[in-house]
């Protein structure tokens, strides 16, 4: 890819972000939600409520979220529910496990995941050239794991620098 080509893959991506960040998709309550965590970024103060409905055949049937917090942090967060849809927890886990590497320069795996996901996460991917933000963009994502693990308590995100996204203070009733 030459360096105009790799140019307009980068707007296209930023422009990507913006439009979730300005206009999120699934940014409401979602009353049917039978799985629920808080999270937050104490470093710069993104917090945000995510919701996630399963069936009993563990397929989640509906994503969404409230909070605040910046462009990342929000189009992350709406990506995210739109692309969980239709998935069973371990689709899900490998999405996370995939964006996780993403962000933070690590081999990622993309086998089994959809064109239009592997997309959308590499529009975000883009953090990792900026260390401080891959806190910003990976909160939705550990908000996702406690959620599907029924873990209370909210899940606060530090960055450590871009090969160290990690949840901290995560309080679970395990």
């Amino acid at each position: 890819m030459n360096t105009a080509e790799a140019n307009d893959l980068r707007d296209l991506y930023q422009d990507l972000i913006l439009d979730h960040g300005k206009r999120p998709r699934n940014f409401h309550a979602l009353p049917s939600a039978n799985h629920e965590a808080l999270g937050h970024n104490p470093l710069c103060g993104d917090r945000l409520n995510l919701y996630v409905t399963v069936d009993d055949k563990g397929t989640i049937t509906d994503a969404a979220f409230q909070g605040s917090g910046c462009a990342i942090s929000v189009a992350s967060a709406s990506m995210m529910t739109e692309m969980l849809k239709g998935k069973n927890a371990s689709e899900a886990a490998h999405l996370f496990e995939y964006m996780h590497a993403s962000c933070t320069g690590k081999p990622a795996d993309e086998a089994g995941i959809d064109e239009d996901d592997v997309a959308r996460i590499k529009a975000l991917a883009g953090v990792r050239d900026f260390p401080i933000r891959v806190k910003c963009a990976t909160l939705a994502w550990h908000t996702l794991q406690a959620a599907l693990k029924n873990e209370t308590g909210a899940v606060a995100v530090a960055s450590l620098g871009a090969e160290q996204s990690r949840p901290i203070n995560k309080v679970s009733t395990e």
